[in-house]
């Protein structure tokens, strides 16, 4: 593993108070109680026994279950770190993170908020806007449109770039409203779909075109910059396994780019950097074509899920340093002081159903997690612990490090196998057969992997069902007759068999 670097002695507050849940709750928690600052835990009533409440010096209710009514409600959070004494607020990621008008409401209050500025949320906010700040900033960009385009301009737009296209909002993020349109005809009912997502999701129905490219890989660069005119990059993040946009799988070094490209990368997300004024935290996340090419996308203006394996290979504390950034001190190291050290991968960990991804509810009974040096647990799972409806599903992080690309995938590999979580159905099969597959391990795997290894292996399932339910009768019944030992199969098909003898969502499994 990468050595170990001594924290500043000072802590720049003396309690913070969280605007989250879950394992970015518990994540923060650990920074903080590490620089000895108190912390302010915040939750809802379904949340009352939970990890992170449980971990704080001090807890707060702010609510009912539903976030709107609870971690969404900002002027009860802010009145939460008034009446703790509080001196700042750490949002971690969803919920209000990315909400410039919270951050504007913590200035007025008195209260420093840890990340970015409002006006560098609202610039990078806006998908359209922050293309054009990008553009200016001499970054490349995918063709594409402004935003406010009527039917007939996104029809003749679309025409012009050749389908397939991308129709995306303007105010999007995390994938929401975002759909791929392959025929003309398609268009109008994909422009109403995002509009109406990008105004139930971000309050705005704008949206805009971009061209499809065919098989990119999401690469981003991870960035950190104080108030004082310094940043650095943090090197890049392979975040390509994704279902319906979301990540699944995260790595880094990127295993598909040379030395020269990565470069270039890191130098074009400096200069937006630069060009905007940015400060704290944020990832500047770029679309890889097949040719080598990469392209500007978007700008998180937040702390990432993914940041566990930038801190595995650099030994940073990405959350002290957000801290310590928004307290107004400069950085404590400059760009050649920064080292990738290995590789690191990260897979998150949800309970769904590995095989048709529908998500599952039930109890934890208990939890078997391995320990080791070369890999970590993000999470906000314990004993006791009840999958909510109410909030993001995903239960916590697992993320490996090694020597090589190699190592880590063999270590996330026995790490996974080697996880009991009773009672809850979980998405590691899924997880397994993905790192397992010949297209991962050589890095040859792209945003559109995913889908089509799902379908792939759900054809496999399907095509074989009837075969291996007579195969296992006729092993049975040869094992009653000779008294051999049964043969087993590979584990999609041990697990498709045992999958249509699982108990139903809610009612635990052995996944």
């Amino acid at each position: 593993m990468p050595r170990k670097k001594k924290s500043q002695i000072h802590p720049p507050f003396e309690k913070i108070l969280i605007a989250n849940r879950g394992e970015v709750a518990c994540r923060v928690i650990r920074t903080c109680r590490r620089m000895g600052i108190l912390t302010v835990a915040v939750y809802s009533e379904a949340d009352a026994h939970a990890l992170h409440v449980q971990q704080a010096d001090e807890s707060v209710l702010i609510g009912p279950p539903p976030a709107s009514e609870s971690y969404l409600k900002a002027e009860t959070i802010i009145q939460a770190a008034i009446d703790t004494g509080a001196q700042a607020i750490h949002p971690g990621y969803g919920f209000l993170s990315q909400n410039s008008t919270f951050v504007l409401a913590c200035q007025e209050a008195g209260i420093v908020f840890i990340g970015p500025s409002a006006e560098a949320m609202v610039r990078m906010g806006d998908k359209v806007l922050a293309r054009g700040l990008a553009a200016e900033a001499g970054l490349p960009l995918v063709p594409g449109t402004g935003a406010d385009i009527t039917d007939r301009e996104a029809l003749d737009a679309a025409l012009e770039m050749g389908f397939p296209i991308m129709v995306k909002a303007a105010a999007g993020g995390g994938g929401i409203g975002i759909r791929m349109v392959a025929t003309p005809e398609e268009l109008p009912e994909a422009l109403e779909r995002a509009r109406s997502l990008g105004q139930s999701a971000f309050g705005s129905s704008r949206v805009y075109l971009e061209k499809y490219l065919e098989s990119p890989s999401h690469v981003e660069v991870q960035v950190l910059a104080d108030h004082h005119g310094n940043a650095v990059h943090l090197f890049e993040r392979d975040c390509s396994i994704q279902r319906r946009n979301q990540k699944l799988i995260e790595e880094t070094p990127c295993a598909k780019i040379g030395k020269r490209q990565r470069q270039k990368m890191y130098d074009a997300a400096l200069a937006l950097v630069e060009h905007i004024g940015y400060t704290n935290a944020g990832t500047v996340e770029f679309l890889l074509d097949q040719d080598g090419k990469f392209y500007f996308m978007e700008m998180n203006t937040r702390l990432q899920v993914e940041h566990p394996v930038t801190e595995m290979v650099t030994d940073l504390d990405m959350v002290e340093h957000q801290i310590r950034i928004a307290a107004g001190e400069p950085l404590s190291f400059t760009q050649k002081d920064v080292v990738s050290r290995g590789h690191a991968i990260e897979m998150r960990l949800y309970p769904e159903d590995p095989i048709t991804l529908m998500p599952t509810y039930g109890k934890v009974e208990s939890l078997e997690l391995p320990e080791g040096p070369e890999i970590r647990f993000d999470t906000a799972l314990f004993p006791g612990y009840e999958i909510s409806p109410f909030y993001e599903a995903m239960m916590g992080k697992v993320i490996a490090w090694g020597k090589s690309r190699k190592r880590a995938i063999a270590t996330l590999i026995s790490t996974l196998q080697a996880i009991n979580i009773p009672g809850i159905t979980t998405n590691i099969p899924l997880i397994l057969s993905v790192l397992e597959s010949e297209e991962f391990k050589k890095a040859k795997h792209s945003t559109q992997f995913l889908a089509r290894f799902m379908e792939e292996q759900k054809a496999l399932l399907s095509d074989e069902a009837d075969r291996d339910t007579v195969a296992a009768v006729t092993v049975a019944l040869a094992s009653l007759l000779s008294g051999a030992p049964e043969q087993h199969g590979s584990p999609w098909k041990t697990y498709g068999r045992a999958a249509q003898m699982e108990p139903r969502p809610g009612q635990g499994g052995r996944w």
